[in-house]
C-alpha cells in the first residue's frame, strides 16, 4: 500500500515538475530566476527518480538522475536569494557547483568505497540550506514587499522539512534515502517534494510581479520631497497616508535616518503609527523594496556632502559612517560602492579634485 501511494505521489510531483519547466521557459519571469528554477525542478525530477529504486524496480541509483539530484540545494539556494535580491558572491556561483560535480566525480568513479564523495556533497547542501534560513529570516524584518515577506518565512520552512530533513537523514542513515529499505521514508520524502513543487507552481501560475517579474529600479536620488516619493506613477495618496508621509519627510529631513539599528518597527513607533501601515506607505506608494535601502539614500547622500566638503577633508571615513548610524566602516563601504560605484576614499579623492 505505502509502495502504490509512494508511486502515486512521485508521479504526480515529476508531472508538477515538467509542467513548471514549460511554464518557466515560456513564461514572463526575471531572466536570473530563470536557471536556478528550472535547475530546481530537474534536480528534484532527478532526485525523485535516484531514490525510487525500491519503488519502481531499478536496481540502483543511475548516474544521471544521481548527477542531477545533487544540484538541488545549490539551485534552491540561488533561487531564493535572487527573489530576495540578494546577489550571491560570484565565487560561490561558479565555486559551488564546480565543487559538487569533484565530489561526484569522486564518489562514482575515483574511490566509490570511501564515501568521500557522498558526504561531501551532503555537508555541502547541509551548508546551503543554512545559509538560505540565515538570509530568509534575518532579512525579513528589513523586506517591504509583504508577499516576498511571507515568501522569506514559507520557502525556508519547506526548504527544512523536505532537502534539509533528507541531507541529515541520509547522513545519518549512510546511504541516499532508498524506497526499498525505507517505503515509509520514501513516502514522505515524496510528499514532501510535491508540496514543494506545488508550493513553487502557486508562486508561478499566481506570478507576483513584485517577486518574480522585471521591476523598474528605484531611481530617485536621496533627500527632500524626491527621496521620500509622492506615491506611485498616477495613484493619488489617500488623507491619512499624505498626513503619515509628511510626518516621515519631517522626521527623515530632522536626521532620524542616522539613529543606529533604526528599524521599521522603531520607526513606526516613533511616528506613532502601526508597522503595516508605514511599510505600506514606504513600498507600495513610494516604490522602496527593502527599508535598509531607503535609509541609505538619506545617508549616502550625506555621505557625499560630507567627503565632498573640503573643511571636513580631514574628518576620517570611519567616523562619517558611525555619525550616519552605520554600526561599523563595511556596511558603510558596501552600501556607498553600491549607491556610486565609488569608495567612499575614491569618491573624496575625486570630488575634492574638481572642487
Amino acid at each position: 500500500m505505502i509502495e502504490r501511494l509512494d508511486i502515486a505521489v512521485r508521479l504526480l510531483a515529476c508531472g508538477a515538475s515538467l509542467l513548471l519547466v514549460l511554464l518557466l521557459l515560456t513564461g514572463e519571469m526575471r531572466r536570473g530566476l530563470k536557471l536556478p528554477l528550472a535547475g530546481l525542478l530537474v534536480g528534484l525530477i532527478g532526485y525523485l527518480l535516484n531514490t525510487a529504486g525500491g519503488v519502481f524496480g531499478l536496481p540502483g541509483p543511475l548516474p544521471v538522475s544521481d548527477f542531477l539530484s545533487i544540484f538541488t540545494p545549490y539551485f534552491i539556494w540561488l533561487f531564493a536569494l535572487r527573489v530576495f535580491e540578494r546577489e550571491p558572491p560570484r565565487l560561490a556561483v561558479s565555486g559551488v557547483p564546480a565543487l559538487l560535480a569533484a565530489a561526484w566525480v569522486t564518489g562514482w568513479l575515483i574511490v566509490p568505497h570511501l564515501r568521500v564523495g557522498f558526504y561531501l556533497i551532503h555537508i555541502i547542501g547541509l551548508l546551503l540550506v543554512a545559509d538560505l534560513f540565515r538570509i530568509a529570516l534575518l532579512g525579513r524584518d528589513d523586506d517591504l514587499v509583504e508577499q516576498r515577506r511571507t515568501f522569506r518565512l514559507w520557502l525556508p520552512l519547506l526548504i527544512g522539512a523536505q532537502t534539509g530533513g533528507i541531507l541529515a537523514w541520509d547522513l545519518v542513515a549512510g546511504r541516499a534515502s532508498g524506497g526499498a529499505a525505507f517505503p515509509a521514508v520514501s513516502l514522505v520524502n515524496g510528499i514532501l517534494i510535491l508540496a514543494l513543487t506545488l508550493f513553487a507552481g502557486k508562486t508561478l501560475l499566481r506570478t507576483e510581479p513584485e517577486l518574480l517579474l522585471e521591476t523598474e529600479r528605484e531611481a530617485q536620488p536621496a533627500g527632500g520631497a524626491d527621496a521620500a516619493g509622492s506615491g506611485s506613477p498616477g495613484a493619488a495618496l489617500s488623507p491619512s497616508e499624505i498626513v503619515l508621509r509628511d510626518k516621515l519627510e519631517a522626521a527623515m529631513n530632522e536626521g532620524i535616518y542616522r539613529t543606529p539599528g533604526l528599524t521599521i518597527a522603531g520607526l513606526a513607533e516613533r511616528l506613532g503609527t502601526p508597522e503595516h501601515r508605514l511599510r505600506a506607505l514606504i513600498n507600495r506608494r513610494m516604490g522602496h523594496r527593502n527599508f535598509s535601502a531607503y535609509l541609505n539614500r538619506y545617508r549616502i547622500n550625506e555621505a557625499r556632502a560630507l567627503l565632498a566638503d573640503r573643511a571636513k577633508v580631514d574628518l576620517p571615513v570611519l567616523t562619517i559612517a558611525m555619525d550616519l548610524g552605520y554600526n561599523s566602516l563595511p556596511p558603510f563601504n558596501r552600501a556607498f560602492r553600491a549607491e556610486t560605484g565609488q569608495t567612499p576614499t575614491d569618491y573624496r579623492r575625486a570630488a575634492i579634485g574638481r572642487n
